[in-house]
């Protein structure tokens, strides 16, 4: 199978957008929408399809290589298509301390979907950029490799999530999803013509330079009217509270819908948040991406 061509895997898009009766929305005159990127793949699901499309049809079949920690799903996701499309995968892992550890669940799935892993120290994983290091470890991969940035956050990745906001395009007001790299945001803001609220799972306040730059080299300049609300992260990438994990389980129990953790259940506590404070106008409809369920993570942290 060539990686040009994707659509034997038969992606289901546009996703589902489903309205949910949900009174702390309902009382303040507003429509929670779930935009069910999850449902896009159940190997690539979410933003994982949208970002990593683009790449694997320029990839064409070449080897990839690409980035993360111990629980990447954008490493799961990865793997995935390797096994999937019958192309080679590496994955530069942070942390050499793991290397003669288990493979955490995980790690594991990417083993066994074909992913060669390589375990860095974190020193190493930061500069990853630099030329140097990238020559270093293309010089141990196969010739010809193609190189996918972390999270799969690119230029192209951002491209291909425009596609996200044209979905939704007149059917919200409001559009909200969770940030790792600011792929997602950055093309998602681009394609959609009402507001786009971005919510960081990893504390730092550098989520914004690193939008503005994709926006820069996907489109040119600015794109969309977008802001983050940082307030939401409950601690870092990773972490969570037993606030959140209580606020999850409510979610869960009112609408039957497994919540991830570590990037849904923020954006949805952000959304839920905002809502109670009158953050949006009266008759908003609010869409909230679904990247991933909890269902398709195999970690709990």
């Amino acid at each position: 199978m060539h990686t040009d061509d994707l659509s034997p895997l038969r992606p289901r898009l546009p996703s589902p957008l489903e309205p949910v009766e949900d009174e702390r929305f309902a009382r303040r005159g507003l429509t929670l929408l779930l935009k069910r990127d999850d449902l896009i793949h159940p190997d690539l699901p979410g933003n994982k399809w949208r970002k990593l499309a683009p790449n694997l049809r320029a990839a064409a079949g070449r080897p990839v290589l690409t980035f993360g920690g111990a629980y990447s799903n954008h490493l799961r996701a990865t793997a995935a298509a390797g096994r999937l499309l019958g192309f080679p995968t590496i994955g530069v892992v942070r942390g050499d301390e793991l290397a003669g550890r288990p493979l955490n669940p995980s790690l594991a799935r990417c083993a066994a979907d074909g992913m060669r892993l390589e375990f860095v120290d974190r020193a190493t994983y930061r500069a990853k950029h630099e030329p140097a290091v990238l020559a270093a470890l293309l010089g141990r991969a196969p010739e010809g490799t193609y190189v996918v940035p972390e999270g799969g956050s690119n230029a192209l990745a951002a491209e291909g999530c425009a596609a996200l906001g044209r979905e939704l395009e007149g059917r919200a007001d409001v559009a909200a999803v969770a940030c790792g790299t600011g792929g997602t945001l950055a093309g998602l803001a681009a394609g959609f013509g009402g507001r786009t609220l971005g919510v960081p799972v990893l504390k730092g306040g550098f989520l914004g330079g690193e939008v503005r730059g994709l926006q820069e080299a996907a489109f040119g300049g600015p794109r969309g009217d977008w802001w983050l609300d940082e307030r939401f992260h409950c601690g870092g990438y990773g972490r969570t509270t037993p606030e959140l994990d209580a606020f999850a389980q409510d979610f869960e129990a009112r609408h039957g819908l497994a919540i991830e953790r570590l990037y849904v259940a923020k954006m949805l506590l952000a959304l839920v948040s905002l809502a109670e404070a009158d953050s949006f106008a009266p008759g908003s409809v609010v869409a909230a991406v679904i990247t991933g369920s909890r269902d398709q993570s195999v970690s709990s942290r």
